[in-house]
């Protein structure tokens, strides 16, 4: 497989380059699945503070979804792994929050992984995991990145039940019998913004038509997300629900594969997973709604489009398309 990533094409005004985780016998019911090599992720290493990226109580832990991969999927067996332990981590029953390194030794993989978690371990006596989505930050031979977008609900010990989540970069290297993981970079979206900017405020409040996981509402809320990719979302978000999977943390530093800066940390880039309810990488999703939505998203002022298809037309190097832009649509924006 080729280098895979952001914009993997030249330079834009000749400024600068182009871009481009088995819980041990617990029932299903409480551990629905949760479910970029190169750098580390967006919002640094795994040093946010638990509950950074909560959304408020709700009254009980939900029953919640089995994430599984797409018949569209490059590699389905990667993103599995990367699932498999984000669960094992977490979500736990009752009791057992400190028996995450014996289930993730019994997946065969290093329970060392397990300190390199931070806020996908927040305290609580119990807790379950949805997986959002499970994509791909990059997919080359023989090292993988998958982006792990959570919710988590987990009950605290006074019984109390707080929503959150975050996402969580795992990268990956082909073994045998199974790829191994090597590294967590959970993502640090920062404190809220005193003062979040107008076109925040209209993202924050747009609802199902622009649907934010944890990580990418906090993102938003910090005010470190460029007002390009705002105004660029509510435009798109006129003629299409967009599911929202990354925008600034839990994404890699880098674009994969290189030692070129990814514009996700800079706040200056955004993946849509979802348009309109179908999944890019759903091979039943229309061709003609991808197409559309990347080239609004050219009309709407971004310079490094990728996705599941190649396009004609835009500026040199504008559209792109590779295994890991399979399973979501990237815009990047420049200064």
């Amino acid at each position: 497989m080729s280098v895979l990533g952001e914009g993997a094409d030249g330079v834009r005004g000749g400024a600068r380059p182009g871009r481009r985780a088995l819980l041990k016998a617990a029932p299903a019911v409480l551990l629905g699945v949760a479910g970029c090599a190169g750098g580390g992720s967006a919002g640094a290493p795994p040093t946010a503070r638990p509950g950074s990226t909560a959304t408020g109580p709700v009254s009980r832990l939900p029953d919640v979804g089995v994430w599984r991969p797409s018949p569209g999927d490059v590699r389905p067996e990667v993103k599995e792994r990367a699932v498999e332990l984000v669960r094992a981590i977490g979500a736990w029953p009752a009791g057992e929050r400190g028996a995450a390194r014996a289930r993730v030794g019994a997946l065969g993989l290093a329970p060392s992984l397990v300190d390199q978690a931070g806020p996908l371990r927040p305290a609580g006596a119990e807790a379950v995991l949805e997986v959002v989505v499970a994509q791909y930050g990059g997919i080359l031979a023989d090292t993988a990145s998958v982006l792990v977008v959570c919710r988590q609900w987990v009950r605290r010990d006074d019984g109390a039940v707080v929503a959150g989540g975050t996402t969580v970069d795992v990268r990956l290297r082909r073994a045998r019998p199974r790829w191994e993981v090597t590294a967590l970079h959970p993502a640090a979206p920062g404190a809220p913004s005193a003062a979040p900017g107008e076109a925040a405020r209209r993202v924050l409040a747009a609802g199902p038509a622009i649907e934010l996981p944890p990580a990418a509402a906090a993102d938003v809320r910090s005010g470190a997300v460029h007002t390009s990719v705002l105004e660029a979302l509510l435009e798109l978000a006129r003629k299409h629900r967009l599911g929202v999977s990354v925008v600034r943390s839990g994404h890699p530093l880098k674009v994969f594969g290189t030692d070129r800066p990814s514009d996700h940390p800079r706040g200056r880039a955004v993946d849509v997973w979802r348009i309109d309810g179908r999944a890019v990488v759903d091979p039943a999703t229309p061709r003609r709604l991808v197409e559309s939505l990347m080239r609004a998203a050219a009309a709407a002022g971004s310079y490094n489009i990728g996705g599941p298809y190649l396009l004609s037309g835009g500026t040199a190097g504008q559209f792109f398309s590779d295994d890991t832009h399979r399973d979501h649509v990237h815009m990047g924006f420049g200064t």
